[in-house]
């Protein structure tokens, strides 16, 4: 068992006696990411990140993090830290490009066709910001929580040139890893309190996009109604 796996335990058994302390108990996806990083060294957190891009539940600001107080634990280099879980971002993130580039535009306009309270006019218009600023979006987007995996599919569905798509991911994905994966080294033990940080960013972020949606909703409805209401009284 590698010291990570031993302090997860010991702070796990402390946890109930020493209330306040510097520890806290750690197991689920951090237990989880902890014995693939045992088993597989610096490849096993490039495939937890790779997960975690599929499977945006998975939060990076957990696993990089403590792949970074592994590395300064001596179970794995910094340097190999943080080159596989880049290469991991880009596996995970070209994937879902696939997935954007298999569903392809007409696919996506025919869906938005039979959603209610969506016009085509408002793919066009996504289409048309997205070839303005997709370059900006894949590379901010993936330093911003919640859309770091979503925006591959975007990208996909437009066919950014692949290369393009590569070179932006790993430029966004090797800055988001750098700054938790050196947070997690930094702290050591003390590694889980970027989570804290970070998730509060988090939940702005989620905030953000429910009140978008909500008032997407409630205008669009107002307008629909308000059009509806003029067609009866001609």
């Amino acid at each position: 068992m590698n010291s990570a796996a031993l302090w997860l335990t010991s702070a796990s058994g402390a946890a109930g006696t020493e209330p306040g302390g510097d520890h806290q108990p750690v197991g689920g996806i951090a237990g989880w990411a902890t014995d693939m990083m045992e088993t597989l060294g610096a490849p096993g957190a490039g495939l937890a990140i790779a997960l975690e891009n599929l499977f945006p539940p998975l939060p990076s600001e957990v696993i990089l993090p403590l792949a970074g107080f592994t590395a300064s634990q001596g179970q794995m280099g910094l340097v190999a830290a943080l080159v596989w879980t880049t290469i991991g971002s880009v596996v995970g993130a070209l994937a879902l490009y696939w997935v954007g580039a298999a569903l392809g535009r007409d696919r996506i306009r025919a869906i938005a066709d039979r959603m209610p309270l969506v016009k085509l006019e408002d793919v066009d218009r996504t289409e048309a910001w997205f070839a303005r600023h997709g370059t900006k979006a894949v590379l901010l987007g993936r330093m911003i929580p919640i859309f770091r995996s979503l925006i591959s599919i975007p990208a996909g569905i437009e066919r950014m040139p692949l290369l393009r798509f590569l070179v932006l991911t790993t430029i966004g994905s090797g800055i988001w890893n750098t700054v938790l994966v050196m947070a997690g080294y930094l702290l050591g033990e003390s590694w889980y309190r970027v989570e804290e940080y970070v998730g509060v960013l988090s939940r702005v972020v989620l905030v953000a996009v429910v009140v978008a949606v909500v008032f997407f909703v409630v205008t669009r409805f107002t307008s629909n109604r308000r059009g509806r209401h003029r067609a009866n009284s001609h």
